[in-house]
C-alpha cells in the first residue's frame, strides 16, 4: 500500500488517532466517516493506492461547488483540531484478499505513527434479533485493550462488548494466526465446511482489520451497530456520535448544518433521488 500526499500537504504529527470504516451491510461505517469528515471540515491530505481495492472514481463528495477534485477508492483526511486522521474507503476489496488488505492498512497505520485506530462497521440486524432485543438498539464494541475484547471506558459509555468475540474460537484464532504471519495446515481451515453460526462476525471485514491492527501492537476499538439494508443514514448518525464520544471530540470543533452538530455531506442530497411527487397519492 502506497500513500501519495496532495501537493503542498503533509500529515500532521498530532493526528495520532485513525478512524476508518469496515465495509459491511448498509455501508454504515462509510456513511459515518462521511459525517465526521464533513462536520470537522477535515482536509484531504492524500490517497492510498492498494492492489486489493477495486478501482473507482467519482465527484467530490463534500463540496457543493465543483472544484475539479475527484473521489478515489481510498482517501486520507486529517483534522488537527481533533487530533485525528480519517480514511474513507469507497470501493470493495477484491474477493478473498481481505486479510492481505488489512495487513497493508495495518502497516500504513503503524508506519505513520498512529496510536489508536477506531474501526466503524455494522452487523446484520437479523442476528441481533436472535441475540438480545430487551434493551433496544445500541452500540456494541470490540477492543484490543484486554484479551477478552473488553474496555473500561467503552463500558462506562454504556456499550456492550460484542458477544460473538472469543479469541479461542476456531475462526477468530485462525484469523489471529494469519495476522501474525503464521501458516496453518489446510486441515485447520475453518472455511472448508459450511460456516457455523459462531463464524459470522469473524468472517466480516472489521474482524480482519481488528486482528491485523492488533498484531501490529496498535490499540484498536471497533464500534458496531446492527442494521438492515435500506436508508441507513440514521444508523450512521449513531455510529458517528459513538466515535465522537469515544474520542471525546469537542463540539466546538464541529461545523454543524441547519440541524445542529452534524453537517450533512453534499453527496447525500441525491442518494435516493428527488422526493416523490405527492400528487400521485
Amino acid at each position: 500500500m502506497e500513500f501519495i500526499t496532495e501537493p503542498g500537504k503533509q500529515p500532521h504529527p498530532d493526528c495520532s488517532t485513525l478512524i476508518l470504516p469496515a465495509l459491511s451491510i448498509g455501508n454504515v461505517g462509510q456513511l459515518a466517516v462521511d459525517l465526521l469528515v464533513s462536520s470537522t471540515r477535515a482536509e484531504r491530505i492524500g490517497y492510498l493506492d492498494d492492489p486489493y481495492t477495486l478501482p473507482c472514481v467519482g465527484n467530490d463528495a463534500y463540496g457543493p461547488i465543483p472544484s475539479g477534485d475527484l473521489a478515489l477508492p481510498l482517501e486520507a483526511y486529517q483534522s488537527p483540531a481533533n487530533a485525528m486522521t480519517l480514511v474513507q474507503q469507497r470501493s470493495p476489496v477484491v474477493k478473498g484478499m481481505m486479510v492481505e488488505y488489512a495487513k497493508n492498512l495495518a502497516e500504513f497505520a503503524a508506519a505513520s505513527g498512529k496510536k489508536h485506530v477506531v474501526v466503524l462497521s455494522s452487523l446484520e440486524f437479523s442476528r441481533w434479533q436472535k441475540i438480545d432485543m430487551s434493551s433496544g438498539l445500541q452500540i456494541y464494541y470490540l477492543s484490543s485493550s484486554n484479551t477478552d475484547g473488553t474496555d473500561d471506558f467503552c463500558a462506562k459509555l454504556g456499550w456492550r462488548r460484542l458477544q460473538d468475540y472469543d479469541p479461542t474460537q476456531r475462526t477468530w484464532n485462525y484469523l489471529s494466526s494469519l495476522a501474525q504471519g503464521s501458516t496453518m495446515h489446510d486441515s485447520t481451515l475453518p472455511f472448508e465446511d459450511e460456516p457455523e453460526e459462531e463464524d459470522y462476525c469473524a468472517s466480516l471485514p472489521f474482524a480482519a482489520l481488528f486482528s491485523c491492527l492488533k498484531a501490529k501492537g496498535l490499540k484498536v476499538t471497533c464500534i458496531l451497530c446492527y442494521c438492515s439494508e435500506g436508508d441507513n443514514m440514521a444508523d450512521s448518525f449513531e455510529l458517528a456520535e459513538a466515535a465522537s464520544k469515544l474520542l471525546q471530540l469537542k463540539p466546538d470543533n464541529f461545523i454543524g448544518g441547519d440541524d445542529g452538530k452534524w453537517c450533512i455531506p453534499f453527496s447525500w442530497k441525491t442518494v435516493y433521488g428527488p422526493p416523490p411527487d405527492l400528487s400521485m397519492f
